[in-house]
């Protein structure tokens, strides 16, 4: 008979390992444990989606498990290279987050909301991380795009796994107000933005088409 992992054990054991490090730093026995903490966390992680490889109908444990996981990389990150964890450290946690919802559709492609957090997370990251620094690009039209493009997924996704016809509004109107928020994007503007209309045109075409009866 397979055996599996008590996750109130893991927590348990994890919490008195985390008590005791916390506790070991606040008397000033334990220094620089970064690593450290990043390895337990990661460990944790690593624990919670062994869970979820042994029963795949605990879905949620993709969530704490990917995060915790994001977490330990963000950690470890900010103690090996701290000015690289300053640019892309925030934008590596959320990536991480969302990154967790995008297991959980895979896992259960009936929970199409899952997209919409995980969209808006890995936005969120690509915001933190490289958002001012994309040669004049606006970080809140990166935004507007970003949740623009998660919205048209959920519109293009193949039938019976999730796919929410209504999303093609949303993702229209972010879109334009993502088309708006960058109209100061100076020299970029007149290249991305005409194909970003061309590609959205192209997609109510294609959609329009797909519909019409045979014959």
């Amino acid at each position: 008979m397979r055996s599996s992992i008590d996750l109130r054990l893991v927590w348990g054991l994890g919490l008195v390992v985390l008590g005791g490090l916390l506790l070991l730093q606040n008397l000033d026995i334990l220094r620089g444990g970064g690593i450290l903490w990043a390895v337990l966390v990661g460990l944790l992680g690593a624990a919670l989606l062994i869970g979820l490889i042994q029963d795949r109908s605990r879905w949620w444990l993709a969530i704490p498990g990917i995060t915790l996981l994001g977490l330990s990389a963000t950690i470890a990150l900010g103690d090996l290279l701290p000015t690289v964890a300053s640019v892309f450290g925030g934008g590596l946690f959320l990536a991480s987050i969302g990154l967790s919802f995008v297991v959980v559709y895979l896992l259960r492609q009936d929970f199409w909301w899952a997209i919409i957090p995980a969209g808006t997370l890995i936005s969120l990251a690509m915001v933190t991380a490289v958002g001012d620094r994309l040669g004049g690009f606006d970080s809140g039209a990166i935004l507007f795009l970003g949740l623009a493009v998660t919205f048209l997924i959920l519109a293009l996704l193949p039938e019976g796994r999730g796919r929410q016809a209504w999303a093609v509004f949303p993702a229209a109107g972010l879109g334009i107000v993502a088309l708006l928020a960058g109209a100061a994007f100076g020299s970029a503007a007149r290249i991305f933005w005409p194909a970003a209309l061309i590609a959205l045109g192209l997609v109510f075409i294609l959609r329009t088409i797909r519909r019409r009866p045979a014959g």
